[in-house]
């Protein structure tokens, strides 16, 4: 592998207080070097395992991920400012998902007989070796849950690229996974910045790659694996709509356009962002929806009666207000909101706190 620098130390702030909670040392070259050779070295012995032994591997994890919910969401709060009920959510969905693929991987993956002119011809599923993930903050254990759950079971060892918001939650991953009795190198957390990445990508140990992340992410991503030929899978943004018609129980649209634009402190890739409502009902929708954007509680992520919390960093939240402003220099009516919150720990604590906002033109 080509050296990169290795960076600036990786930081978790806690983004209710903005805290510097702890930091680490990206991995640098020799590091990064020992962990692809472990899994390269480790990926034929795991190809060759049964089905009834991977399962075995997830369903340990899927157990302590249940074991350890509290402690696990209370970290993934801490370190990106998700509800901690919602935190809690995802660690249990999880657990769900580990044994999910544990229980039908075998099934999906049968090889499958073809009907043609000769005399046997089939579709097998091989595993490919070291796939690296590249994946996002905002849902930290889920979103690698569903590249690591199938990829562990097709065989395949895995390699996780986290976002830099969230380094604990990568090694947390990492230790799990140990802990529950993976053989050395089948799954492996690297500690290291974007400009280390398209290295590991051209890395011909490296077999594939997959991306969960903003649509330039997955280009440069696409390029930098298309350059050597290798397979890759790309989920990316969007701006998904949130349509209102005639017909509609406004009530109930209200509830769950709420909901679906908030979850996560707003932070997803599946909210909805663009609402689209008919004019015979756009006044009393307008109304119902701004009241209830009004009565969210924006506050401590772990106090349980919190609705929003904090973005994930500073960066983020003067991101969203640069948007608002613009917005508004731009003729776009303010219905509520726009501004900036100062968070539970006071003024020389504010964090990362904005309040739900509600835009039309």
């Amino acid at each position: 592998m080509t050296p990169v620098d290795a960076g600036p130390p990786i930081a978790v702030v806690n983004p209710a207080s903005g805290d510097l909670v702890e930091s680490f040392e990206p991995y640098d070259a020799a590091a990064v070097e020992a962990r692809l050779a472990l899994a390269a070295a480790a990926a034929p012995a795991w190809a060759t395992t049964t089905f009834a032994e991977r399962a075995r591997l997830l369903v340990t994890v899927a157990e302590l991920f249940e074991a350890e919910l509290p402690d696990i969401a209370h970290g993934m709060t801490t370190e990106m400012g998700k509800p901690f009920a919602q935190a809690k959510a995802e660690v249990a969905k999880c657990a769900t998902g580990f044994r999910w693929f544990a229980e039908h991987a075998a099934r999906m993956l049968t090889d499958e007989v073809v009907d043609v002119d000769s005399a046997r011809a089939y579709v097998t599923y091989q595993p490919l070796g070291p796939v690296l993930a590249v994946m996002p903050w905002n849902f930290p254990l889920w979103q690698v849950t569903r590249f690591l759950a199938p990829a562990i079971m097709v065989g395949n060892v895995g390699l996780l690229k986290h976002a830099p918001s969230v380094p604990r939650s990568a090694l947390f991953l990492e230790d799990v996974f140990r802990r529950a009795g993976a053989p050395d190198g089948v799954f492996q957390t690297l500690l290291i910045g974007i400009d280390q990445v398209p290295a590991v990508i051209a890395d011909p140990r490296v077999a594939a790659v997959t991306l969960t992340g903003s649509v330039g992410a997955g280009r440069a991503v696409a390029a930098q694996a298309g350059a050597v030929g290798k397979k890759v899978v790309l989920e990316l943004g969007g701006s998904d709509p949130f349509i209102v018609l005639p017909s509609a129980d406004l009530e109930r649209a209200v509830e769950v356009g709420v909901q679906a634009r908030v979850q996560n402190n707003g932070q997803s890739c599946i909210a909805a962002k663009r609402f689209i409502v008919h004019r015979d009902v756009a006044d009393a929708f307008t109304k119902g929806f701004v009241s209830r954007m009004e009565s969210l509680v924006v506050g401590d992520p772990l106090d349980p009666s919190t609705d929003v919390g904090p973005l994930v960093t500073g960066a983020a939240r003067d991101t969203l207000a640069a948007q608002v402003d613009d917005a508004r220099s731009k003729g776009a009516a303010i219905l509520c909101g726009g501004e900036t919150v100062v968070g539970p720990s006071g003024p020389d604590r504010p964090g990362f706190f904005y309040r739900p906002t509600v835009i039309t033109d």
